[in-house]
């Protein structure tokens, strides 16, 4: 046998030797393990076969948490009237440090709500002109925008602009003395709401940052901000958040498709189907973790108001800037 093929069959033989060690060491042995009976059975890599079954499992646990789309409970749809519907859920132990500091504002009970009619039709068309109208001066560049009236926040391409800065400076008339007097008309009125259905003085919950109008369309996302549709919860992403409303400004199938409101529960997701002027409100949990299903037509409006327990936290109502 020349040289050159005895070294190529040795090296092999080193190369198998190696690798027959190696999984020995992984079966937690330096040496191969032969059962009682002395036959030469290799014992089976129990270790490894428990790790893949760990990972198939929560593979399959992830796919049926997802899965759970395809199988939405309507707690509240389009074409339907609902004064006042609620679903009381067990409050997370989020609420442990209000509790302590806040003990009249903090959620003795949890849920959420939906009411169509506490906010009349021409005020939610008059919320909508004041959203496209602020709106129209910028815009994302990717699916999602929003207007801030308390901070001058308005989505310009992949950042931010001063909606007040730019209309000062255009010398525009956007907004009236009329807009803001309605927009404070109808947050007070949620904070009724709220206060009325978890029982808590009305005085003890605090407007608070962030408060916006939100614009939602199909356009793929440029940034981070355009990606509304991930699962998550208030209080997490917003500490100060003890309760969270939103306003409906558009209607679900006929302004756009796609976009429902969506409560992660543990049986089976369930929807809020957008509707001109209906009002949803939760306490700020991980007890309602949340998301917005991606729009796959058209244009969505919206108006977010939240409210804390901490007064250090309050904002004040924005007001026509001359």
């Amino acid at each position: 046998m020349p040289p050159k093929a005895r070294k190529r069959i040795t090296e092999k033989c080193k190369l198998h030797q190696n690798s027959s060690k190696d999984d020995a060491t992984e079966n937690g042995s330096g040496n191969v393990q032969q059962d009682d009976t002395n036959q030469g059975r290799i014992k089976i890599p129990w270790n490894r076969m428990l790790m893949r079954f760990v990972l198939i499992g929560g593979l399959i646990f992830a796919m049926q948490m997802f899965s759970k789309q395809d199988d939405l409970v309507a707690f509240a749809k389009q074409d339907e009237t609902v004064s006042n519907r609620r679903h009381s859920v067990p409050c997370s132990k989020d609420y442990a440090d209000d509790i302590k500091k806040f003990k009249d504002c903090a959620p003795k009970h949890c849920g959420r709500v939906v009411m169509d009619g506490l906010i009349k039709d021409s005020e939610a068309k008059q919320l909508l002109k004041i959203a496209k109208q602020g709106l129209s001066l910028g815009g994302s560049n990717g699916g999602a925008s929003i207007l801030d009236l308390h901070s001058g926040a308005l989505s310009k391409g992949d950042a931010f602009i001063d909606v007040y800065q730019l209309i000062d400076s255009q010398g525009l008339n956007i907004f009236t003395t009329k807009d803001f007097d309605l927009y404070k008309r109808v947050a007070s009125k949620i904070q009724l709401a709220i206060s009325g259905e978890f029982s808590i003085p009305a005085n003890s919950i605090h407007l608070t940052h962030p408060t916006f109008f939100s614009r939602m369309t199909n356009k793929p996302a440029k940034t981070i901000h355009d990606e509304y549709w991930h699962p998550h919860v208030d209080k997490e992403t917003y500490t100060t958040f003890d309760y969270t409303s939103l306003l409906y400004l558009s209607n679900y199938g006929d302004d756009f498709d796609g976009g429902r409101f969506i409560f992660i529960d543990k049986k089976a997701n369930s929807t809020i189907e957008p509707k001109l002027g209906r009002l949803s409100f939760f306490t700020s949990g991980s007890e309602n973790q949340h998301y917005v299903e991606k729009v796959s037509k058209g244009t969505r409006y919206a108006m977010t108001i939240s409210f804390t327990c901490n007064k250090k936290e309050k904002i004040k109502y924005p007001t026509l800037r001359k």
